[in-house]
């Protein structure tokens, strides 16, 4: 699994830093999200995923998903 995210759409809900806080985080500043790990293993992809489908913005993008 590979992730991206857009910052430009970020709105700062912190949906998916509640969701997998050990892949996304937020700046401290605006509260836009941080992406901690762009390729995390196997036992975070159902938080990950769960954290793009609740993305008020859609700012979290998933490639090569198993």
């Amino acid at each position: 699994m590979k992730i991206t995210v857009d910052e430009d759409k970020c709105c700062g809900a912190g949906q998916c830093v509640l969701i997998a806080p050990e892949v996304f985080d937020q700046r401290d500043d605006d509260g836009i999200v941080v992406l901690l790990d762009a390729e995390p293993p196997a036992e975070h992809h159902t938080a990950v995923r769960e954290s793009a489908d609740v993305c008020p913005a859609a700012a979290i993008h998933l490639g090569g998903t198993p």
